[in-house]
């Protein structure tokens, strides 16, 4: 089973039956056999039952009488619940969620950059800065994640506008999926220019010069992906 951070037995449960269903290993309308996945995990039926109820709550099981516990349509499940964002992303079929992402981010960022121009505090400016400064010739491929994952986590909170914040949790977990597979395959060059110009343009004040900074380090970011699934590497 998948080690499932900090949450014993029965979160290794629930991650490996999610992942199975997010796979489609376990088809909708698919039937759960308790007493397999029992002797499949080694694990008590109590144990198979709480997984199972925190898979429920995800939207991805439900139990009817007579029918048994059995997997619901994808349209019934939680999509933007943390851990079926992340299944998903990490499915060899996740290029479509991340084309979703692009979307998403496109409508999103641009605006958060134009607030956080307007709104961002001297020590936010920094922050983001700091971000940028981590990455440097020797940097590697985690360390670029790092950083592009936290300048994009402080742009947002520096729109201090708490919706936009709540977003941050969906970027991250696909941005995440994302740079793995960009930046270990190459693109490392061309990292830090679009990121400095959305950094100058938020230290200066300037919300449409931010604005547009984010649009075209987007738009970067997306052919930088489809130059890695043209050569095959999703």
């Amino acid at each position: 089973m998948s080690i499932y951070p900090g949450r014993g037995i029965h979160g290794q449960v629930v991650e490996a039956i999610g992942r199975r269903i997010v796979s489609g290993k376990e088809a909708p309308g698919s039937t759960l056999d308790l007493d397999a996945l029992e002797i499949t995990y080694d694990v008590s039926k109590t144990v198979v039952r709480e997984a199972l109820k925190v898979l429920a709550a995800k939207g991805l099981v439900d139990a009817r009488p007579k029918r048994g516990t059995f997997v619901r349509s994808r349209s019934q499940w939680s999509l933007l619940d943390p851990d079926l964002l992340r299944w998903q992303f990490e499915e060899p079929s996740g290029s479509g969620l991340l084309d979703d992402l692009y979307e998403v981010r496109i409508i999103v960022e641009p605006a958060g950059a134009r607030l956080a121009a307007l709104r961002r505090t001297e020590e936010e400016v920094e922050s983001l800065a700091a971000a940028l400064a981590a990455v440097d010739e020797q940097a590697d491929a985690e360390a670029i994640i790092e950083a592009d994952l936290a300048f994009h986590r402080q742009l947002l909170e520096a729109s201090h506008n708490e919706l936009l914040i709540r977003m941050e949790y969906i970027i991250e977990i696909g941005l995440r999926a994302r740079d793995v597979l960009v930046h270990t395959e190459g693109h490392r060059d061309d990292f830090l220019p679009p990121h400095q110009a959305v950094l100058d343009a938020v230290r200066r004040a300037d919300p449409d010069g931010a604005e547009r900074a984010m649009r075209q380090l987007l738009e970067q970011a997306a052919k930088d992906e489809q130059q890695i699934k043209n050569r095959g590497g999703k």
